[in-house]
Formats: structure tokens, C-alpha cells, sequence
């Protein structure tokens, strides 16, 4: 085994087009609260296991500096992102409806718990999972 000199916090940065809209439903969905203010187009939210920063991005903008493709908000897929491990699969997803979330098809059952599939009002798709006593363990190899 190779062993490496690499390390680093992990941080979830999401661009949104509205910060007021943003930090109202990341607040409300997932009892998140705001850790620091940079600016009015930057903020820190807390209360998982990683910090979770809003960025404020108007849609249309460039993605990188090179050009390339631009910023979208209706929905859309990549291949990146989260996942929010809660207690009670019924009462987090009417949580995040409640705060403006769409739900996406019905909860699935896993070998390792419940999930069900959403989006945040700005198009951002995530999961909520409800491990079972295995969890991932119940598909490990």
C-alpha cells in the first residue's frame, strides 16, 4: 500500500442563483444554520458532517474560466451529489417538500435501507437514505 502526503477536509460548495431562497431552504429542509457570512454572495452552512457552502451564481454565468458550458437551473443530472442520511424517511422527505423540494418517483428499497430521490428548488438533485441495522454493510464485499 502506498502511502500518501495528500490531505484535505472535504467541503460541499453549491452555486445557486438566489442566496435568500437558497439559505431559506438548506435551513428549513435539512435544520442546517448559517456558520459564517464571507459576503452577501457567499455563506457557510452547519450541522453535518461536513460544512456546506452557498455560492451565489447567476444562471447563464460561465462554469470555469475557460469558457465551456454555463450555469442552468431547471433541473438537471450530474454525476456528483449528495446524500443526507436521516432517521425517518417519511418525515425528512415532508421536511424538504415543505421547504420547496420536488420528489422524484416513489422510495425505493435497498439491500442496505429506504432512499428516495429529489431535487432543491434550483435543480440540484439529492437522496435521502434510510440505512436499515446493516446499512452499506449489507452490500459490501
Amino acid at each position: 500500500m502506498v502511502e500518501s502526503s495528500f490531505a484535505a477536509d472535504l467541503l460541499v460548495n453549491i452555486d445557486v442563483p438566489d442566496m435568500a431562497a437558497a439559505e431559506a431552504f438548506y435551513t428549513a429542509a435539512f435544520g442546517l444554520r448559517v456558520g459564517r457570512r464571507f459576503d452577501a454572495d457567499f455563506i457557510e452552512l452547519l450541522g453535518r458532517d461536513v460544512p456546506i457552502y452557498l455560492l451565489k451564481k447567476d444562471s447563464g454565468s460561465l462554469i470555469g474560466p475557460d469558457g465551456g458550458d454555463v450555469r442552468r437551473y431547471e433541473r438537471h443530472w450530474t454525476p456528483v451529489h449528495p446524500d443526507f442520511v436521516v432517521e425517518n424517511l417519511g418525515q425528512a422527505i415532508d421536511r424538504v417538500i415543505a421547504a420547496g423540494a420536488r420528489q422524484e418517483g416513489e422510495i425505493r428499497e435497498a439491500p442496505y435501507g429506504r432512499l428516495a430521490m429529489l431535487a432543491d428548488p434550483f435543480g440540484h438533485g439529492f437522496c435521502l437514505i434510510e440505512f436499515n441495522a446493516e446499512g452499506y454493510d449489507a452490500v459490501a464485499s
